[in-house]
């Protein structure tokens, strides 16, 4: 109930300042040592995927925290596990503002945010000045500027740079809010990335002695032949995982509501079903080769076991935590 006292005066604010805001003051409860009462221990039964080790199946997914500014308040939520970014190879400023819409009577959210971030060596940096010992995930991106002709290169010096520093990594191709990253997802292009993704993967596993997973995040506008397309050159390369999904654009979901014409990505309630209905199908093509991180919607326990039962190994969470707040991690891991 506290929370949502909270909530009525965040959402005077602008979402973006809103969003900076909030994690400003973790930050300053971190510092200080003043643990929310919703800060819970994380569940002791560890759950074993990709390789590694995850001390619950609740993680934040990519977006909340782009830079890796906020790991160490994060971590103190709860969350088996925490994916940072999308970050670029070079810094970028992301599209203009506003950028960032709350469909309030629908519980979902519009961005275009553009992948803005301050690069992959200011992650660098940040990941080592963290205390966390968890599982951190970086999800990574192609900078605006390059042509996809060339975004395997901008895939590639990130994972270069990243390999020895993240847990996994997630090959981000489902943004829509880059110009054409989304054809990543199709016919050669996609081929020629796993194909190299997968190369410099094992050229850095005999490096540094370690293997670190790579994970696809798709679209969740994929019609099943795509998906059945996809799922089959996930399972050629032995890719780790899949990640399903990041924003709609299917706009007919949030019709009639305020904001609803916003340009971008739609997350938060509008796309639970949807998201969770791809991992269902991925869940057929895959044949539990390859594990799924659940991710779009997730508001409530039943949303975060309907995502388990249609295939998810791991989930993520983001706009449930803006619409609910952190008792909604307590309430998910206590529960699932």
């Amino acid at each position: 109930m506290f929370y949502y006292l909270i909530r009525k005066l965040l959402f005077l604010i602008d979402p973006e300042k809103s969003h900076i805001f909030v994690l400003k003051c973790l930050i300053l409860k971190h510092n200080h040592r003043f643990k929310k009462k919703s800060y819970i221990k994380k569940a002791s039964k560890n759950i074993k995927c990709m390789g590694l080790t995850f001390e619950n199946k609740l993680g934040t997914a990519a977006g909340i925290d782009k830079n890796g500014d906020y790991i160490n308040c994060l971590s103190e939520m709860g969350f088996g596990f925490i994916e940072v970014g999308t970050v670029t190879p070079l810094p970028q400023s992301g599209n203009p503002k506003p950028r960032l819409f709350r469909i309030i009577s629908k519980e979902g959210i519009i961005n275009r945010m553009g992948f803005n971030n301050l690069g992959i060596d200011n992650l660098i940096i940040n990941i080592k000045k963290s205390c966390f010992k968890g599982i951190i995930g970086v999800n990574i991106g192609k900078n605006r500027d390059t042509s996809i002709k060339n975004a395997i290169n901008d895939y590639l010096i990130c994972i270069e740079k990243i390999y020895y520093y993240a847990s996994y990594i997630t090959i981000n191709i489902s943004s829509p809010n880059t110009i054409h990253l989304r054809t990543l997802q199709y016919g050669t292009l996609l081929t020629n990335l796993l194909y190299n993704i997968k190369k410099k993967q094992n050229e850095l596993h005999k490096k540094y002695l370690k293997y670190v997973p790579l994970v696809i995040k798709i679209s969740p506008d994929l019609s099943k032949t795509e998906l059945k397309n996809i799922s089959k050159q996930l399972i050629k390369y032995k890719i780790d995982a899949v990640i399903a999904t990041n924003t709609t654009l299917d706009h007919s979901l949030v019709s009639g509501c305020k904001n609803s014409l916003e340009k971008g990505g739609i997350s938060g309630l509008p796309l639970q079903k949807k998201s969770t209905n791809i991992i269902s199908i991925l869940s057929k093509y895959l044949q539990k080769k390859i594990p799924i991180i659940g991710v779009g919607g997730i508001n409530s326990v039943n949303s975060a076991k309907e995502k388990i039962k249609s295939g998810a190994t791991l989930i993520q969470i983001y706009s449930g935590l803006v619409y609910h707040g952190p008792n909604l991690i307590k309430e998910i891991i206590k529960n699932i």
